[in-house]
């Protein structure tokens, strides 16, 4: 009986074994990931190849909507807002379909990204934006179709697409010249109170200089008309760090009140907690 649990044991394991066997993709799945000036952007497919068959006007039959690839949805994210054919897409993930023609390839950002393929029902609605661009013919067949970002400038780049002898490209522009002004408007206007805050907190928990973290978080409650409850907390620690309870016990009251306010009560209880110890000094 025992040789028998053994051997069904086995076979069962056998079965397992069987079942996550490891298969090659014949349309294999990949992403690129591309920085375009300050833009990130990234595409995720899967490359079907032609292997011996004719693909435009066959395959992919022509002024039909395609799922440009293969298996579930290609999508193309983008970090910002850019702009293509004059338009603005938002910055986020989009499913991209084409429609192929002769002449032409009309190049869609669909809103849904959870389709296998192409949607069950197509809605316009979620048409993001629709582009038509002139296909080029290559002087070498492409075995496997290929998506790429190229063409790189810092305000824009180019989505391409080959296959067999047809390619197609999308220009899209990215806000660099509008983000580089902001950061240097942004570094040019010095430290703000987030950046005093943080430098305070680095020396504070690196024991570091105590006297230089109490300046940076007084600095930084000086920029602030609201006074956060986790600045005047910081605050205290550092006071109380330098021997100052008195002081400490008056910031930690300040910091309790506008806890209370907030409803946080984890601030509230450490307030309180540091309250009472630092009273009995």
């Amino acid at each position: 009986m025992k040789k028998m649990i053994i051997a069904l044991a086995l076979f069962v394991a056998g079965l397992s074994a069987e079942a996550q066997l490891r298969t090659p993709q014949s349309s294999p799945k990949t992403t690129i990931n591309q920085v375009v000036g300050l833009t990130d952007v990234e595409i995720t497919y899967s490359r079907p190849s032609a292997k011996g068959r004719v693909v435009f006007g066959n395959l992919i039959p022509f002024g039909k909507v395609w799922r440009t690839g293969a298996n579930d949805n290609t999508i193309v994210s983008f970090s910002d807002d850019v702009i293509i054919d004059g338009k603005t897409l938002k910055k986020g993930k989009y499913s991209l379909y084409t429609i192929p023609k002769i002449e032409s390839w009309d190049v869609i950002f669909y809103k849904t990204t959870d389709n296998w393929g192409n949607p069950e029902e197509w809605k316009e609605e979620n048409v993001v934006l629709k582009t038509s661009v002139k296909p080029e013919t290559l002087n070498k067949s492409v075995e496997t179709f290929t998506i790429g970002v190229s063409g790189l400038d810092n305000n824009y780049a180019f989505l391409e697409m080959y296959w067999e002898n047809s390619y197609a490209a999308v220009k899209f522009e990215v806000p660099t010249q509008q983000k580089t002004t902001a950061n240097i408007e942004k570094v040019l206007a010095g430290p703000s109170a987030g950046d005093y805050f943080s430098a305070a907190q680095f020396l504070f928990q690196s024991n570091g200089d105590a006297n230089k973290a109490l300046a940076h978080v007084n600095k930084a409650l000086d920029m602030t008309k609201e006074k956060p409850f986790w600045y005047n907390r910081l605050k205290s620690l550092i006071q109380a760090k330098l021997g100052d309870k008195k002081g400490a016990v008056e910031t930690a009251k300040a910091s309790l009140a506008a806890a209370e306010i907030a409803k946080n009560q984890d601030y509230v209880k450490m307030n309180k907690d540091s309250i009472a110890e630092w009273s009995k000094s």
